[in-house]
Parts: C-alpha cells; sequence; structure tokens
C-alpha cells in the first residue's frame, strides 16, 4: 500500500486495538516488552532535567518512564491516534504527573517542534508503522540536541535457526488468531506480522542511522533477536 493508504490502515488498527492495546501487549510478547525497556533505558542513562520526545507514544508506558527518570525535565508524548493518547492521559493522571507530560495528537513525519529541543527522541514499536521511516528518523534527528540521543526499540528479525522458524510461526500464524480470540480483532492483529515483512533488519536500520548522519551508532538484539534497541548521538554539527 502506498503511503497514505498505509497512514489511514494504520491510525485505523489503533483507534481499533486501543481498549485492549496493554493487556495484549503483555500476552503477546509474555510481558518481555517490560524487560525491553528497562534495558534501553540502562542504555539511555537519562538524568534529572534532561527533556524527551516519545513518539508514537501510545498508552504512554514509556513516557511515563522517561518522565520518571528525567525528574522535573520536559517530557512530551506524541501520538497521531487519540483513542491511544486517551488512554495515555488517564494512566498519567492515576500517576500524578499529569503537570510533567505534555500529550500532543501529531504525526511522526512532521513532528511541531523547533530544531535542537530535546535531548532524547525515542520511538518504540511504531517505526515500522510509519509509511517513510527515514523522514521519521530524519526529523527525530532534527528535534534533538547536539549529542542528543535518536532512540528507537522495535520489532525486528531473528536469524537464528530453529527459533527463526518456530518464531515466525507463532508470529505470522498463532499471534492474529490470540488477537481474535482475546480481543475480537483478527485483521488488525494480522496486520502486526505484514508490518514486519518490509522493515529492515537490525544490520540494515543500524545502516540507515548512519546514513542519516547519526554517530556512534549502537545496535543491541534483544530475546534472541525478535526485537531491537537501536540508539545514535546526534552530532555537534547537527
Amino acid at each position: 500500500m502506498d503511503g497514505k493508504t498505509k497512514e489511514r490502515h494504520v491510525h485505523a488498527v489503533f483507534e481499533s486495538i486501543a481498549p485492549q492495546y496493554d493487556k495484549m501487549n503483555d500476552l503477546l510478547s509474555f510481558r518481555r516488552h517490560k524487560a525491553w525497556r528497562k534495558f534501553t533505558m540502562k542504555k539511555m542513562n537519562v538524568q534529572p532535567g534532561q527533556s524527551a520526545l516519545d513518539l508514537c507514544c501510545g498508552t504512554c508506558d514509556w513516557t511515563l518512564a522517561l518522565c520518571r527518570a528525567s525528574g522535573d525535565g520536559r517530557i512530551v508524548g506524541l501520538d497521531f491516534s487519540q483513542n491511544m493518547l486517551d488512554i495515555g492521559a488517564d494512566k498519567i493522571r492515576k500517576a500524578g504527573l499529569a503537570d510533567r507530560i505534555e500529550l500532543v495528537r501529531g504525526n511522526a513525519m512532521d513532528l511541531p517542534f523547533a530544531d535542537n529541543s530535546f535531548d532524547y527522541a525515542t520511538i518504540g514499536f511504531g517505526l515500522r508503522n510509519v509509511p517513510d521511516l527515514v523522514k521519521v528518523l530524519r526529523e527525530m534527528k532534527r528535534v534533538v540536541k547536539p549529542g542528543g540521543q535518536v532512540v528507537c526499540l522495535e520489532l525486528s528479525k531473528p536469524e537464528w535457526q530453529p527459533f527463526k522458524s518456530v518464531y515466525y510461526f507463532y508470529f505470522e500464524r498463532l499471534l492474529p488468531l490470540i488477537g481474535k480470540l482475546v480481543a475480537k480483532r483478527y485483521e488488525q492483529y494480522k496486520w502486526l506480522p505484514d508490518s514486519l515483512k518490509e522493515f529492515p533488519d537490525m544490520n540494515r536500520l543500524a545502516d540507515i542511522f548512519r546514513e542519516i548522519g547519526l554517530e556512534r551508532v549502537q545496535a543491541y538484539p534483544l530475546t534472541g533477536g525478535i526485537a531491537a534497541l537501536h540508539i545514535g548521538i546526534k552530532g555537534t554539527k547537527g
């Protein structure tokens, strides 16, 4: 599908699955997404007072983690799904952090922020869903300060056999059926494996980070390569 069609389709998917999103994340990843995010936060080493923009923030789990790490730093979560943002906003209120986190409905490919605004720009499990991932990464690089980090935590493609075969059987065959049984959504959860097919593998994504000018790029495979963390630094020359 072309960019606009993909954007409309992804928006419809996430508006639809928002009420079940957190429960399904726990179920489908066997709660590993929590460990992946904890590992990511350790590598980022966010300091009190630092600022962060969390793209495709969804229901705001990572946004909240960034806020707790940064203390009084500026934290912004951005997503194009209002239903997801509403659930995230409720979590933020319950955590007593509504005065410290700003939520924005917006497009990750056209960020409404000035150059050099944040110490970190993060995107968790959203890069494979955008129409143009290079454009999103360039926007992330634009809005971080020199020396700031562009951080992507995303599903990836395991290479080791026989784990690879078992994983793809689960991911392509069983996962949509679980979505149908638990969340009453089959097509929406079929999108998850479909969205990964044309997404670059871990090494190619690291190359893209370098191609757009990010420096000291690091890539970490997680849980046998079913997910990956990428971190790149914006140089002093932008």
